[in-house]
């Protein structure tokens, strides 16, 4: 399948991209993640460890790796009303992964931002105070992490 677009020529502001890393252990990182996405607004109503669903179900031996799903029910009640496709995206994830032990990054992408690109989203100015309100909320979070260098890597060696 080709892409329409070529995407090492996405900006990762134009996606929401944010990382940071985190000196703890990975269930510590996990819980200070969830405290800090909950202080600063968002509810996390799903969570799971890919990595401990896979090595069960397919031997798969990953280090860990932990989705948390964040939400913020009164931008998320706004984005389904200007999109009810909006939901495919549903929630907001925030991935924790170990990369070292005591070294574990946190990523996420801003789905809000994602889909204008994928123009799910309408092109209006509701949709810019969606984006720019989940932007404030998630630069506060990832302010708040206690974050040492991090730099943006590609994982996948």
């Amino acid at each position: 399948m080709r892409l329409p677009i070529d995407p090492t020529t996405i900006d990762p502001d134009d996606v929401g991209e944010k990382q940071a890393v985190l000196e703890m252990d990975h269930e510590e990182a996990i819980e200070h993640v969830r405290e800090v996405c909950e202080d600063v607004g968002f509810g996390i109503p799903v969570e799971f460890s890919p990595a401990e669903l896979l090595n069960e179900k397919v031997d798969a031996d990953r280090d860990p790796y932990y989705v948390l799903g964040a939400c913020n029910p009164e931008i998320a009640d706004r984005a389904l009303d200007e999109t009810l496709r909006m939901g495919g995206l549903f929630p907001c994830n925030v991935v924790i992964w170990e990369e070292a032990p005591g070294r574990q990054r946190v990523y996420h992408l801003s789905i809000m931002k994602i889909a204008r690109l994928l123009d799910i989203a309408p092109d209006n100015e509701a949709w810019a105070d969606i984006v720019e309100t989940t932007g404030e909320l998630t630069e506060d979070a990832f302010d708040r992490f206690d974050s040492v260098d991090a730099e943006i890597t590609d994982d996948r060696s």
